[in-house]
């Protein structure tokens, strides 16, 4: 009987095409890691730059951020057209990361005295880096504020008032969806939102209550702004000269 394998001269070979180096397993944390660590480095060369390149240099501070609110103090510091006009700099965000830059002891501060400035660094500040003059930054931000949604925790500063005119602004279907989650005393009357028991208003909140996430989100759906988006300025460098700011 006939072999039914194949002998060896009639045996096929399909050679193997060479892998792409293309197609190698690269490690997502070995590219990652090194990104990470040249992207600090950038950041923090971005900072010393920013120190040789600006006259002046503020700490400031804020609360109730939002970056709608923010883009006015940047449109107001960005460069005014004039060839000798540097473009002021705001960075904010990436508090150790600028402690680094500016150092914290005199043995590593970039600069005479920037270690004062780190040591104002805590959670809510940014710094500007500027060649403006003292008075036109100092007086642009003691005039700088704009109102704001208030967020959960924050303080009433005073009473709030709803009354049936001003949820006649908003569609029935909300009734379920919101305003009963969040609980505003309401029911449907003649196709339209009023408050229960026939009440003519009611109080969404007092003077000195701290509000909670509820009471914000309503506050926000009857468009009353309670806070207020405000920049302090915390400190000014220059030139190895370091102030604190009331």
């Amino acid at each position: 009987t006939g072999s039914l394998v194949p002998s060896v001269q009639h045996q096929l070979y399909f050679p193997t095409m060479p892998q792409s180096k293309r197609a190698r397993l690269v490690h997502l944390t070995q590219t990652s890691k090194r990104a990470t660590r040249e992207h600090k480095s950038a950041y923090i060369q971005d900072v010393r730059d920013a120190v040789d390149n600006h006259d002046h240099v503020y700490l400031f501070s804020y609360e109730n951020m939002r970056s709608n609110k923010f883009k006015d103090i940047r449109m107001h510091f960005r460069s005014t057209g004039d060839a000798m006009d540097v473009p002021s700099k705001i960075m904010l965000g990436k508090n150790k990361l600028i402690q680094i830059a500016l150092g914290k002891t005199p043995e590593d501060e970039y600069s005479d005295n920037l270690r004062q400035v780190s040591k104002e660094i805590t959670e809510n500040v940014g710094l500007l880096f500027t060649s403006r003059t003292r008075a036109d930054v100092e007086e642009f931000f003691q005039n700088f504020s704009a109102p704001d949604f208030a967020r959960a925790g924050s303080i009433a500063p005073r009473d709030v008032i709803v009354t049936n005119k001003m949820l006649l602004n908003h569609p029935v279907t909300m009734l379920e969806q919101t305003f009963r989650k969040l609980g505003l005393p309401v029911k449907i009357q003649n196709g339209k939102i009023v408050l229960l028991n026939d009440s003519e208003e009611y109080q969404l909140c007092k003077e000195g209550e701290t509000l909670s996430v509820e009471k914000c989100k309503l506050l926000t759906h009857f468009g009353v702004k309670l806070s207020e988006f405000k920049v302090k300025l915390v400190c000014h460098w220059s030139k190895g000269e370091f102030e604190l700011l009331d």
